[in-house]
């Protein structure tokens, strides 16, 4: 279920949590270069952060949506002519974030462009099916802008994990 800038701020009234990292059991977060090697890497931390937290028989899923929101922010959230060499400041990162029954991914970007999900019914297209894909793959996903003196968006997106052996807490 994707949202689109009407809906942003969607995952608020789903009772999601918001991407506070320390209201998570466990967070992660990286910074990225602007460069599309950039994504390797993420998938690369993707692949560390989920191991550590045993959820490694989720990283097929988590990282094919951790991939397409990195290339979606390195391809359309980047300023036309930004350096893609190392600035002094990654204009991209990826926070990683898990409760006990959810677990988020969140790239943010320097854009304040809503992402736009395209027409899924060209298969044959080389690009544009990345948030497709996103929303195929995940529970649900959607963006909200940054708050206070950032500037730019989170795009984000939720997998339900299965909840430990006698767990009753539906909060979690």
């Amino acid at each position: 279920m994707g949202t689109n800038g009407s809906t942003m701020l969607e995952p608020l009234r789903q009772g999601l949590p918001p991407l506070n990292l320390s209201a998570a059991s466990d967070a992660a977060s990286c910074a990225l270069p602007a460069r599309y090697e950039a994504v390797g890497d993420a998938r690369h931390f993707t692949r560390k952060t989920l191991d550590q937290w045993d959820l490694g028989d989720r990283f097929d899923d988590v990282c094919l949506v951790v991939s397409e929101l990195v290339t979606n922010a390195l391809r359309h959230a980047l300023p036309p002519g930004a350096p893609r060499q190392l600035p002094q400041e990654p204009p991209v990162r990826l926070h990683l974030m898990r409760w006990t029954a959810r677990l988020v991914c969140a790239v943010r970007d320097p854009s304040d462009d809503s992402p736009v999900a395209r027409d899924s019914d060209d298969f044959s297209a080389e690009s544009g099916r990345g948030l497709f894909l996103v929303d195929s793959f995940s529970d649900s996903w959607g963006w909200h802008p940054m708050a206070g003196a950032l500037s730019g968006k989170v795009v984000w997106a939720l997998f339900r994990l299965p909840r430990p052996a006698g767990d009753t807490c539906p909060g979690a």
